[in-house]
């Protein structure tokens, strides 16, 4: 089974059909999801806007690579360009 990921609009819009009164089981089955994931979204994006939702999500991404350099990892960056997260730039 594929693993699709959903944009914050589609989160969001989903959530917005729960708040309306609509099952989570009918969201779930018109997105192709479990009801079960509807409620994780709406754990994480409950209230939010979609600019906030977004902005999370780019927290979460600088976050990721922090950790990344902590470790001393390689990271890929935009346009699979592989870049080295282990020491800053010297200047």
């Amino acid at each position: 089974m594929s693993k699709r990921k959903y944009s914050e609009v589609e989160m969001i819009g989903a959530l917005k059909q729960l708040e309306a009164g609509r099952t989570a089981a009918d969201v779930g089955r018109e997105l192709g999801v479990s009801k079960h994931t509807i409620y994780a979204w709406k754990a994480k994006y409950g209230g939010m806007s979609v600019n906030e939702a977004q902005r999370l999500r780019q927290l979460e991404e600088v976050g990721a690579l922090r950790g990344k350099r902590a470790a001393g990892l390689r990271a890929v960056g935009a346009g699979g360009v592989e870049f080295s997260v282990c020491e800053p730039a010297r200047r």
